[in-house]
């Protein structure tokens, strides 16, 4: 089920004046100079997730095992572990679509939610370990706290907190939609955003910390920078900066309605899609650069040292390292349709509508940035909190 090839892509612009100024204008006008030399992208595999359908297509992002295995779930409800080498290793089919992002437990343990309103437990063998019967869709993906407590939330208003063993150890009411995934710091804390407007920050044993209200619903998932500084953003059409103890810090107007989720590097500085745009803010809230995109941006970008790869349609990934340099382009067979993922040897995976890519960048092999959150969920094994 892989397929070996390689290919270049970033060609060296050699036109006129007036071909870059195009080319800048496609970019969203950020482009102001040449680029760097064409350099060579290795697509090490390409997975496909036909199975016995004729497309099945994907919003879940990756979670990869400390062994290299890749958990991929699809809309068609199957969760494939997938080889280092990107062979199938097995599948294991649930009753209706899987939009939450696998989450890797320290024992292997895989969990995810699904649409047919199960939270479950696989084994990395793929058998059923457990399963947790909520009311209706859960679509959030699962954090998994430093004891082992699984949080995730539903669109049966209630977000839950299990044990390993799958037993409920609490939940909590909001009396709205929870398809925003929580993020947990180190002291145990843990976000997460609501359709009623409010982000919330529970304790560890359940109790409300605080409620920060804005003036839009919440479906993207929290960040968190290096100081504690909770990012994440609303359909009210802000970018937030919300300090420890629910204050703000700051907010900047996109007019976003998109559910990328915010990233952050070893700077602090932020990237977001926002609607037709890759947006970069810097740790005061300032707009440092954006490159722009022919539709929305619903995905989440990775954070290296020095730059940032996240995708553009149509049909790319690139890696931009300010905003007049374009490092280089890979170019695949759809869009990107989930959050793309890093391994510590800095290769970065994306799923694509029906296929999940690997692939080597040029030049010196980079690692993920050294921040809290360089990627969605925080971490390749989606834990979705701070430290390992």
């Amino acid at each position: 089920m892989s397929n070996v090839w390689i290919f270049s892509v970033a060609a060296t612009i050699r036109a006129t004046g007036l071909f870059l100024f195009l080319g800048g204008l496609l970019l969203g006008g950020w482009m102001a100079r040449a680029e760097t030399p064409p350099l060579a992208v290795t697509n090490l595999w390409v997975f496909d997730f036909k199975g016995q359908l004729p497309y099945n297509s994907s919003q879940s992002a990756p979670a990869i095992a400390e062994d290299g295995t890749l958990y991929q779930a699809t809309f068609y409800g199957i969760l494939y572990a997938v080889t280092p080498d990107g062979r199938e290793k097995w599948r294991f089919q649930v009753g209706r679509e899987i939009v939450s992002s696998p989450a890797i437990g320290d024992d292997g343990t895989i969990y995810f939610g699904s649409r047919d309103g199960n939270f479950y437990a696989v084994t990395p063998a793929g058998k059923l370990k457990w399963k947790f019967a909520t009311a209706a869709w859960v679509d959030s993906s699962p954090a998994i706290a430093a004891d082992g407590t699984i949080y995730f939330g539903g669109w049966d208003q209630t977000f839950y907190a299990l044990q390993p063993d799958g037993t409920v150890k609490w939940k909590y009411a909001t009396g709205s939609i929870l398809d925003s995934s929580p993020a947990i710091t180190g002291d145990g804390t843990i976000y997460f955003g609501a359709h009623d407007r409010n982000l919330y920050a529970l304790n560890p044993d359940g109790t409300v910390r605080w409620r920060f209200a804005t003036r839009g619903e919440i479906i993207s998932s929290p960040a968190i920078g290096a100081a504690g500084t909770i990012y994440f953003s609303s359909l009210d059409g802000n970018l937030y900066a919300v300090n420890p103890d629910g204050t703000e810090q700051w907010r900047y107007h996109t007019g976003s309605t998109t559910k990328s989720s915010p990233v952050v590097d070893a700077d602090g500085n932020i990237c977001i899609g926002q609607n037709d745009r890759t947006l970069v803010v810097s740790r005061e809230g300032q707009k440092l650069w954006h490159s722009g995109s022919p539709v929305p941006v619903e995905v989440s970008a990775v954070a290296v040292p020095g730059r940032f790869y996240y995708s553009v349609p149509w049909r790319t990934v690139q890696a931009v390292g300010s905003p007049d340099q374009r490092l280089w382009q890979a170019n695949l067979n759809a869009n990107v349709s989930a959050a793309l993922v890093m391994d510590r040897a800095g290769i970065l995976y994306a799923c694509a509508g029906g296929w999940l890519y690997a692939i080597r960048p040029p030049g010196e092999a980079l690692p993920p940035a050294n921040s809290p959150w360089p990627m969605f969920r925080a971490n390749a094994r989606h834990t979705g909190r701070v430290g390992k």
